[in-house]
């Protein structure tokens, strides 16, 4: 069974081909500048582990579905192709940033579901008109194949309310629906299983802290295998420092700057969430270009550095008392989560009074895969666990269609 994922944006889309039965990537892609004079489309074909074939095609896309013809085209190639026919594709996998609460769980596309959809565009009115727009070409280009909607914000929904609510006048939440919903949903999910298929523990009894850090970062809280809390809140705008965006800050700093600088809420938003974090204290949004300037002697990046470590280590510390200190393990994911030493280093130094003992060799051995950088003698574990956001939405298609 193969499954196609798909990720549509305002000007790109992204796509995976994946066969279910050895859950391995047959294909993946991107095409962009979808809309402008000269678009681009990037497809590498996946034959066996040992080599990768790359395809480059620069060509007009004036909207997503001559960029998914495309797609198709390169799909059932006769000489490069990786399948015979559309139709070898048994289902196709969306995900979609922002469900409401009304949508809390994956499922299959309907005209209901769509609607709902566009319901939450004012939540989400960047990504979920181009999820829609994905999900509608595909629905046009592959006719009677099931389309299956996985929700960013899925795994939040079963947050308690002292956890989502926002300590403003509750008719806001009735007419507006203003609460946190948490993104980076389909990770956090897919991490918590894995942690629990690490450790070996059902995962109704895991107790963990995620850390999925990139450049957009968020924490979970796990209780039972659920989100019992998470950082993001009514947008991804909430919680850690991040590669541009602020994060957490005193909400009357809107206002005041507004009024100072003469900025409109777009302009301030847009400051807020692509001018901020890493890239507003030293101009640097890439972990490697910000820790090289630093061990070279860049104050501003080192501030940044230390800063990142601040909002991580703050958050852990919430999220610990939270679970009572009954703790099974803390996993590092995404980009920096899985790959800076120097961040998990800083993140878990010092926390033996809490049984946290990081094992630095192991934490500088760069190895692959699930591995534990913990001491043996670490009452808790630390963890690095890759996440992989397009396997779980595929997954989660394969479990749907199967029913």
């Amino acid at each position: 069974m193969k499954i196609l994922v798909v990720n549509s944006g305002s000007s790109s889309c992204k796509y995976q081909l994946i066969e279910m039965d050895t859950e391995t990537v047959v294909c993946s892609g991107i095409a962009e500048r979808i809309g402008l004079e000269m678009g681009s489309l990037s497809h590498k074909i996946y034959p066996g582990t040992d080599r990768e074939e790359k395809i480059v095609r620069e060509q007009h896309f004036p909207t997503h579905k001559e960029a998914m013809e495309l797609v198709i085209a390169l799909l059932t190639d006769a000489d490069k192709g990786v399948i015979k026919d559309k139709n070898e594709i048994a289902a196709i996998g969306h995900r979609v940033l922002q469900g409401g609460e009304e949508m809390t769980e994956p499922v299959i596309v309907t005209e209901h579901v769509k609607q709902c959809i566009r319901d939450c565009i004012p939540l989400g009115p960047l990504h979920n008109p181009a999820n829609l727009m994905g999900i509608e070409v595909c629905e046009a280009l592959f006719p009677g194949l099931p389309n299956v909607a996985v929700f960013d914000t899925e795994f939040g929904m079963s947050m308690p309310d002292e956890s989502y609510m926002y300590a403003l006048p509750y008719s806001y939440y009735e007419e507006m629906r203003i609460r946190r919903y948490g993104f980076h949903g389909t990770s956090h999910k897919y991490i918590a299983k894995k942690t629990a298929e690490y450790l070996g523990k059902p995962l109704n009894t895991l107790r963990s802290i995620t850390m999925h850090l990139g450049n957009g970062s968020s924490m979970t809280c796990v209780k039972n295998g659920r989100c019992l809390d998470t950082s993001m809140g009514l947008t991804p705008l909430e919680g850690l420092v991040m590669g541009t965006r602020c994060g957490t800050i005193d909400a009357a700093i809107v206002p005041f700057v507004m009024q100072k600088k003469g900025l409109t809420p777009a302009e301030i938003d847009d400051v807020m969430n692509k001018k901020s974090g890493l890239m507003g204290l030293c101009g640097m949004s890439d972990m490697r270009d910000l820790e090289a300037a630093r061990d070279n002697g860049d104050k501003k990046a080192d501030l940044a550095f230390r800063m990142l470590v601040h909002s991580i280590r703050k958050q852990l510390g919430a999220y610990f008392f939270l679970l009572d200190g009954q703790v099974d393990a803390l996993v590092f994911t995404a980009g920096i989560g899985e790959h800076d030493v120097d961040v998990r280093e800083a993140v878990v130094s010092n926390l033996e009074a809490l049984g946290i003992k990081l094992d630095k060799e192991k934490n500088k051995a760069h190895l692959s895969g699930a591995h534990t950088i913990s001491t043996p003698d670490s009452k808790i574990q630390v963890l690095v666990i890759p996440t992989n956001e397009e396997l779980q939405i595929a997954q989660t298609a394969k479990e749907l269609i199967s029913k």
